[in-house]
């Protein structure tokens, strides 16, 4: 991915939390017919010795072929978009003065690396699940838990899926907020993003973009 220093983060804190923002990644590996990508929503754990950027976990369906090809000496890469959007020329200050201007488009992304691994094993399968099922029923009035379904249902659900395990061995992030224009452009950006008729991405970049701009010293 081509990096830019001015849109360069590399702030682990930062990386890990647009991955929990945004668990919905592409994992892109080589299949028997060539690059192929699946859709997988992750968990991403703390650093270890031998995972200097965490651990992503997820599983997958036991008929999806993926689980199959873990193990090898490739690395797989796991991409994770977070907030984007269109940035039209008219935020700018020069587009008033000269009109030599031009629309870009501004967005986060991080792209994860690591060995894939297989894990077939039932406690460690609902313990991810377990996890994950808290995590994204939080905040629900009466959050749903694994318990709530038979166990016998449960047990054979889990004889249908396996685990996947990537332990990081690179972790890259992309911000491009705009910072390398001026204050006023990104105030600006920040400002148009805030006010855009349809919420979600643009208004959660424009977000970022204000965080990011500071006063000159």
């Amino acid at each position: 991915m081509y990096t830019p220093a001015s849109f360069r983060e590399e702030r682990l804190e930062v990386l890990h939390g647009l991955i929990q923002a945004h668990p919905l990644g592409a994992l892109v590996r080589h299949g028997d017919y060539g690059l192929c990508a699946d859709h997988l929503p992750f968990e991403i754990a703390a650093p270890t010795p031998d995972a200097p950027f965490g651990i992503l976990r997820a599983h997958v369906a036991r008929a999806n072929p993926l689980w199959r090809g873990a193990g090898g000496n490739d690395d797989c890469m796991v991409i994770f978009q977070g907030p984007h959007a269109y940035i039209t020329p008219a935020w700018y200050a020069e587009k008033q003065r000269s009109g030599k201007e031009v629309p870009t488009f501004n967005y986060t992304v991080v792209h994860a690396h690591g060995p894939l691994r297989a894990i077939d094993d039932a406690a460690w399968l609902m313990d991810l699940l377990e996890r994950l099922t808290a995590r994204h029923e939080a905040g629900r009035a009466m959050p749903w838990t694994i318990a709530d379904a038979p166990a016998d249902y449960i047990g054979k659900l889990l004889k249908a899926i396996v685990g996947i395990e990537i332990p990081l061995t690179r972790l890259t992030g992309k911000w491009k907020l705009g910072q390398n224009r001026s204050l006023q452009d990104q105030a600006s950006m920040a400002h148009g993003l805030a006010l855009d008729t349809q919420p979600g991405a643009a208004r959660a970049l424009g977000a970022l973009i204000a965080a990011n701009v500071t006063p000159a010293s």
